[in-house]
């Protein structure tokens, strides 16, 4: 498995993290194949947050690593959202969250801790004091966060003694707009608007990894795009590319995200073993330039 420094925390990290969310509805039994092989393919990387399957997903998993030795494993977990009732980055709630993960977990310390959605009521301070307490415990290692745009993460690193490390951000073939208004940059059209405040030139700047969730997605967890018939386009370049390659769809989704230069680090969602190997081996193939522009034109986008 390829790797890459997470940020500027001096970790090496591989190329494509193992995204737990669904890991909740498998049996102690299935998670323990499943982490087990993962691990055999050098994807040592697994992301979770504390309201996947309601805290369901770190349990099973902690329970899945128990005969595991800890130190190869890399675990990063996500707090700040209070289910269908507001987003929280109280000092309370933050320590709460983490030690709860820790616990669900079975685990001493979490490598890395992102907060989760932005919380409009966030009070910088308090979230150092977090942090700075979680990290002289020996609690956390290292911390980030997600789905923050770059005003966002300058106003919390002002306050911090750490780093930010990561960013969490939905990215992918179909949702692109990351890349679509520095391609648009000076256009009237749609594509033109930054909804994002740049953030993928900042953290290229500040050397904070992006980790792209849902990269098979469109929309707003609407749906794969892969073999979905709602793209015929696009997938008619995968299946060119993919016989070319000798490889799958969806190992070409990911190869796409990993030839940007910016070096993210994509989340897989699936718990499909055959799904998960091809993810991996996004990391095998080098598109070229003009390879990547051709998948980005076949997602419906334009150039200028």
């Amino acid at each position: 498995m390829y790797k890459i420094e997470l940020g500027k925390s001096g970790m090496r990290v591989p190329t494509v993290a193992v995204g737990c969310m669904r890991i909740s509805k498998m049996s102690e039994k299935e998670a323990s194949a499943f982490v087990n092989t993962a691990l055999e393919k050098g994807a040592n990387y697994f992301d979770h947050a504390d309201i996947y399957g309601d805290g369901e997903s770190e349990r099973v998993f902690g329970k899945a690593v128990a005969s595991i030795n800890r130190e190869d494993l890399i675990i990063q977990t996500k707090c700040g959202i209070v289910r269908g009732k507001m987003f929280d980055f109280s000092y309370d709630h933050i320590v709460k969250s983490a030690e709860g993960s820790l616990k669900r977990l079975g685990t001493e310390y979490i490598d890395v801790l992102l907060l989760h959605r932005p919380d409009a009521l966030m009070e910088p301070e308090e979230v150092a004091r977090a942090f700075d307490e979680l990290k002289a415990s020996g609690k956390v290692r290292h911390f980030g966060v997600s789905n923050q745009n770059p005003y966002q993460m300058q106003l919390l690193q002002n306050s911090l003694t750490m780093t930010l490390c990561a960013n969490q951000l939905q990215f992918g073939i179909m949702h692109s707009s990351m890349v679509q208004s520095g391609i648009n940059v000076n256009m009237y059209n749609d594509s033109a608007v930054n909804r994002d405040g740049g953030v993928l030139d900042y953290c290229r700047l500040n050397n904070i990894t992006i980790q792209p969730w849902s990269p098979m997605q469109y929309g707003f967890f609407e749906g794969c795009f892969v073999d979905n018939e709602k793209f015929p386009r696009l997938n008619d370049t995968l299946a060119k590319l993919g016989e070319k390659y000798g490889v799958s769809k969806t190992t070409l989704a990911i190869a796409w995200i990993l030839r940007h230069p910016a070096k993210m680090q994509p989340i897989t969602g699936t718990t499909n073993l055959s799904r998960l190997q091809d993810c991996l081996d996004g990391a095998k193939v080098s598109l070229t330039r003009e390879e990547w522009y051709e998948i980005y034109k076949a997602a419906g986008n334009l150039l200028p």
